[in-house]
């Protein structure tokens, strides 16, 4: 699989979802985007309302082939990458982006790798500390808009770059976001040394390229809580997430198993109404 060129993998057309550092504060910019395949190493991202990148801007890109996937398992059969790069030719409404590192997942394993001659992954000195507490007490209402959008893309503040991973979640009517992972995860690290995030919803499981990139997203800017298992929300939420996700039954079982609760502060980029 190595060998096969990353379009084999993603498709030459697709959609992507974007993060970089908007300031020294490392805040982000973040984007639902079109992005063409050019080959293994470039790649020209689509902006149908603009952007704001500059050249020689550093970039993460999630890419994926989950359009028109509504249902997983427990292996997450999908390919699916965080592509860090760098922005090159740049115009109004496109950007060309150039590799600096990626790995292709299919379920947990690494199925084709690039990283450009010289590149050695950020040495990250920040101390990590335990999440805090959530401060839900009672269970809020679920959105069930949501409830065929399976799989959201989280991001987090690593340095150098943002990093992007797939989650399973749950979420509000509120916009909170809810999802699991284990402590040793990168993600998990990632949001102990800061718990600030973003988290996309793109609907690509039932709606086409176009009407993606137009309108049918959101992208929720927030702050990452643990709910502990002696919560008195943590059962019930189990129960709603399992209901939702059914192939991640399996993982509450493992005694390390952690809930995060993503409490937005502001939702970036509503869908329309």
């Amino acid at each position: 699989m190595e060998n096969q060129p990353l379009s084999e993998f993603i498709g030459r057309r697709v959609l992507g979802v974007l993060g970089t550092y908007a300031s020294l504060s490392k805040d982000m910019d973040v984007y639902i985007c079109g992005v063409e395949i050019v080959h293994d190493t470039r790649l020209k991202v689509l902006f149908p309302k603009g952007h704001k990148l500059t050249e020689h801007e550093l970039v993460t890109l999630h890419l994926d082939n989950r359009t028109g996937v509504s249902e997983y398992d427990a292996d997450l059969n999908v390919f699916r990458l965080s592509y860090k790069g760098m922005a090159t030719i740049i115009s109004e409404y496109e950007v060309i982006i150039e590799a600096v590192e990626y790995q292709v997942f299919y379920g947990m394993s690494v199925v084709k790798e690039y990283r450009t001659e010289g590149y050695q992954y950020p040495d990250d000195q920040r101390n990590e500390s335990p999440l805090p507490i959530s401060p839900l007490t009672n269970v809020p209402a679920i959105d069930d808009e949501e409830h065929d959008n399976k799989i959201g893309v989280l991001l987090t503040l690593s340095e150098q770059q943002p990093h992007t991973t797939v989650m399973a979640f749950l979420s509000s009517v509120d916009d909170d976001i809810f999802f699991i992972t284990l402590p040793s995860t990168f993600k998990s690290k990632l949001l102990k040394r800061d718990n600030r995030c973003y988290f996309a919803i793109d609907s690509r499981a039932t709606f086409t390229f176009e009407q993606a990139i137009e309108w049918n997203y959101s992208i929720i800017r927030g702050e990452v809580y643990q709910i502990p298992k002696t919560s008195p929300v943590f059962a019930p939420l189990q129960e709603l997430f399992i209901t939702k996700n059914p192939w991640e039954m399996g993982f509450f079982s493992h005694p390390e198993i952690e809930m995060y609760h993503l409490k937005a502060l502001r939702v970036v980029c509503p869908k329309k109404a």
